[in-house]
């Protein structure tokens, strides 16, 4: 097949200790996952059901690269997340069989321009632009679940900026675990194999300054180390 434009370049990740490199289909996230969080942000954190929204995936960074500071905001704020890769999709998939389409979990930075989404959410416009803009999408190596003891249900995520702690929590305090986001994100969209779901982040989110360093850890999970430049 031939095209009137060259093709995109396919986005992906590292996987941690292969030369390989996990191709993207989509980018998923996932609002408001920790109750401490949705406190922050003036929400009433009940179980209500979760909602989605996306990012390119060309909004990627990998590799520890540089985030250039993004243009139209003064309040860029991080983010850390659990990301998790899926190796298989489908529509419908049963909570019990969740665990099953996952390939592997990575530590994500959540990039977002607050002045944005703020100003987004007084006049109920989309988030895209706050959420979806360049480089937006940080993800470190990618761990195979095969290589892990067990599913991350538990274990500290934490954030530090410059080498002083911003968040920390544990994987456990997520509202909606990931089985039940997996099996809830398919009732809404066919999933396929490449797709990215970035879960919620804890409690402590804050602005970045240009030059900052933002390190987000997950135990059992390579680091993600982003400079802001």
């Amino acid at each position: 097949m031939s095209y009137v434009l060259p093709a995109p370049v396919t986005p992906s990740v590292p996987v941690a200790g292969r030369a390989e490199r996990f191709a993207v289909r989509r980018i998923f996230c996932v609002g408001r996952n920790y109750a401490d969080h949705a406190r922050e942000m003036g929400h009433d954190p009940e179980r209500e059901p979760p909602f989605f929204f996306s990012k390119p995936a060309d909004a990627l960074l990998t590799d520890d690269a540089p985030l250039p500071y993004p243009p139209l905001t003064a309040d860029l704020h991080y983010e850390a997340e659990l990301v998790v890769a899926l190796g298989h999709g489908g529509s419908d998939i049963p909570v019990g069989q969740a665990p099953d389409h996952v390939w592997g979990y990575a530590a994500g930075n959540d990039f977002t321009r607050r002045d944005l989404q703020a100003e987004a959410k007084r006049l109920g416009r989309p988030w895209d632009m706050a959420k979806g803009f360049d480089h937006s999408a940080a993800c470190g190596a990618i761990t195979p679940a095969a290589a892990l003891a067990g599913p991350p249900d538990h274990g500290r995520i934490a954030s530090t900026v410059d080498g002083v702690l911003r968040q920390q929590g544990d994987l456990s305090q997520m509202i909606w675990s990931v089985p039940e986001i997996v099996a809830i994100l398919s009732r809404h969209v066919r999933l396929a194999a490449g797709d990215l779901i970035f879960t919620g982040t804890p409690a402590g989110v804050g602005a970045l300054s240009r030059g900052a360093l933002v390190v987000v850890e997950i135990d059992g999970l390579a680091p993600l180390h982003t400079r802001v430049i």
